[in-house]
Order: structure tokens, then sequence, then C-alpha cells
């Protein structure tokens, strides 16, 4: 553990240090994945199916604030669905817009979370995504989890479905591929099945990790974990979702232990430490308890070195002795203080 607190420390004190490159380079490396993500899955504009293209748009995203990795992204996606259909594209359009109005207006500074959903969508761990903002943000931070699972749905939708909405005229009016785009979002039950289980679970943790109670965080993760595993294997049965039941499983696991790491980093305390305090004023009497973080610091070794008036060296070879006067005069004291 002592190893892990040290690794930790190093981590942190590396960040805080080269925080100006880090942030650009976490950011190039989500948009990076996230337009990868996008173009493998409805890259139907083939002129924009390209590495190098990724890459400049991933670069400018570096640049400026996260919230340009999902402008960037929106704009990428509509070109996709552009390229399968028109009416896709107005569907796509107006869905974009009020998942926006949604999102600048309840969480438009939580854009790291909103980019992450869809990854851990397609990486099928999307469950640690509301403990995480349960442990560490506000209630209303859960909008940003809501709208990257909506874009998800969405998206995938567009996907399974593509040759009906991408058919020629002939063989498709333009009123039928509106109703099959929008029944993408107004028809996925499983949609949502997972928002419900997605709001509860991270409401449920954010209110048990701010209880005054020993192993809070440890307590709402496993709670989270267990209720969102409850309700979305016994949603899966009622609806008749095949085929789901071993990826919510390891995908539940794999949160949990991703969970615990960030407990580790933000929130390692000893509760075998904790001190209660009680004080009082004019006014009120104040409560107070305290639990300490556990850190380790590292230690530096110093090595002076004793020279003489004149800076020579005095070396001391095997075998041989110094006096206590040769000592008192090399270190330029009073002999009497070596005894």
């Amino acid at each position: 553990m002592e190893t892990l607190l040290e690794w930790k420390e190093k981590i942190r004190r590396f960040y805080s240090k080269n925080e100006v490159y880090m942030v650009p380079i976490i950011k190039f490396f989500l948009a990076f994945v996230l337009f990868l993500i996008i173009n493998k899955n409805i890259g139907y504009m083939k002129r924009l199916d390209n590495v190098a293209i990724i890459l400049v748009l991933a670069l400018l995203c570096a640049i400026f604030p996260v919230n340009a990795i999902i402008l960037f992204g929106v704009m990428l996606t509509l070109l996709h669905l552009y390229a399968l259909s028109m009416e896709v594209f107005l569907t796509g359009a107006v869905f974009f817009l009020l998942l926006a109005l949604l999102y600048f207006r309840f969480a438009p500074k939580e854009g790291y979370y909103t980019v992450l959903t869809p990854i851990c969508f397609v990486l099928r761990i999307p469950y640690v995504m509301p403990i995480a903002e349960g442990l560490l943000c506000k209630p209303y931070a859960i909008f940003s989890v809501v709208s990257g699972t909506f874009a998800y749905y969405f998206l995938d939708g567009i996907k399974r479905n593509e040759a009906v909405l991408g058919a020629s005229s002939e063989n498709a009016t333009a009123t039928s591929k509106f109703v099959a785009a929008l029944n993408q979002l107004i028809g996925n039950k499983e949609m949502y099945l997972v928002l419900v289980a997605f709001v509860i679970s991270m409401l449920l943790v954010y209110q048990i990790r701010k209880l005054s109670v020993d192993h809070a965080w440890t307590i709402a993760i496993l709670t989270g974990i267990l209720l969102q595993f409850v309700i979305l294997f016994a949603g899966y049965l009622i609806l008749g979702i095949d085929g789901k039941v071993i990826t919510l499983l390891v995908g539940s696991v794999v949160s949990t232990v991703i969970a615990f790491a960030l407990k580790f980093l933000f929130f390692h305390v000893d509760y075998s430490r904790v001190e209660r305090v009680q004080f009082e004023d004019d006014e009120y009497y104040y409560y107070v308890k305290a639990v300490p973080k556990i850190s380790v610091t590292q230690s530096k070794k110093q090595v002076k070195k004793f020279n003489s008036n004149n800076k020579k060296k005095t070396a001391v070879h095997k075998g041989e002795r110094i006096t206590r006067e040769a000592l008192a005069k090399e270190m330029d004291i009073d002999k009497e203080l070596l005894k």
C-alpha cells in the first residue's frame, strides 16, 4: 500500500507540475478516440473517414475548451447522417439541438463526462459513469451522462437500421424515414431503462457519499453498482432483451474496480484516526468530525560536506582515524563541543 501511495503522490506532483501540457494531451486523446468511434460506426461519408482528418480535428480540440470536442463530434456526426439521407440528417439536427439546450442549461462544465459516456458504452463499461459523477460531482452533472447516453443510443439505432434509413426514395418515403429515425429514440425501451438506472444510482451514490459515516464512499460505490445491476437485470428480463446479462456482469465488475481506483485517487482516508471536535460560539454548538487523509511524503537525503576555510578537502582513508582536535580544526569549532 505504501508503494501505491508513493506512486499516487508522484502522479499528483507530475500532473500539477505539467498541467499546462497534460490537459491538451488528454483532450487530444479523448477527441481522437471519439471521432474514431464515430467514423467506424457511422462512417457514411467516405471523405471524412480518414485518420488525417481525425488527427487535425483532435489537434484543434486540444487547443480549445473541452466543449469543442462535443461540437466537432456533433458536426462530424451530422455530416455522416447527411450522407445517409436528408431525413436522418434533419432528425439528427433537431435531436442534437435539443440535447445542446439540455446540456448547456444544466451541465456546461461537465464536458468530459459527456465525451466519456459514449466511449464507455463502446467499451461496455458505461456503468462507471453515474458512479463517478455521484462521487465527484453535484447532482445536476447527471445531465452530461444523460446527453451522452441519448447520443449513443440514437447513433446505435441509426447504425442498426441504416438499410431502411438509407434506402432510395423508390423503396421508402420521406415520412417513413422520419418515423424510423424518430423511433430510434421514442421506441427505444432499452435506452429508457438504462437512463432510469443511471439517474437513480447517481443520485443514490451522491447522497450516500455525503453521509458522515465511516467508509461512506465504499458503501456508495457498492450500493450504486448493485442497484444498477438489479434494475438493468430485471429490466432486461421484463423487456425480453437477450444477450445482455454477461456484458452487464463483466461491465459491472470492471466499473467497480475503476470506481475504487477513483476512490483511492480522490478520497483515500484513515478511519482509524477519526477525531471528533466540539466547540461553541454565542449562537451555535458545533460538532465536527475530522478524518485524516492517507499520504506519504517522500524523504529527501541530504549530504553535507564540511570544508576548511581554505576550501581544501580532507580525505579520511580506510584504516585512518581522525582526532578530536583535527576534526574541530577542520570544522572550525571549539573542540570542547565534540565531547
